[in-house]
């Protein structure tokens, strides 16, 4: 039997419907990335604060991509089984899942039907809106 799976992604969560006949399954997978940067140190703590601040948001931002790529790849691995992929999210974590699983995974990569721009919505209306997404294709 076909499985279809919307997914609605942002840095923070992401949750999957997988359509199979009239079941859908759902479920929520958090990312686990903590993106607040907060400087410390202050004047005179080794250095000026402004390269102290610098060089700390640049390690920031290294661990951020680490932890969006394992929350990516996490993902991935539940899509596998897959016949036919959507993805749909408010930001530009759409397009980074899509891109990972270009560069890492081919055969998912032709299951991929579409990449869509999506606001936040409950459970429910997204549920509605993969089940209408798959019907429509």
């Amino acid at each position: 039997m076909k499985k279809n799976t919307g997914l609605w992604i942002d840095h923070k969560k992401a949750l999957l419907v997988s359509i199979e006949g009239d079941n859908a399954h759902v479920q929520s997978i958090e990312s686990g990335a903590d993106s607040h940067f907060k400087p410390s140190g202050g004047w005179k703590a080794g250095g000026t604060s402004v390269a102290q601040s610098v060089s700390k948001e640049h390690s920031v931002e290294e661990s951020l991509k680490h932890q969006y790529r394992a929350f990516y790849k996490k993902i991935i691995a539940l899509l596998s089984d897959s016949t036919g992929i959507v993805i749909f999210g408010p930001g530009e974590a759409k397009i980074e899942l899509a891109n990972e699983i270009s560069k890492n995974n081919s055969a998912l990569q032709e299951k991929v039907i579409a990449v869509e721009p999506c606001e936040r919505l409950t459970e429910n209306q997204f549920i509605a809106k993969v089940k209408a997404f798959f019907i429509n294709q």
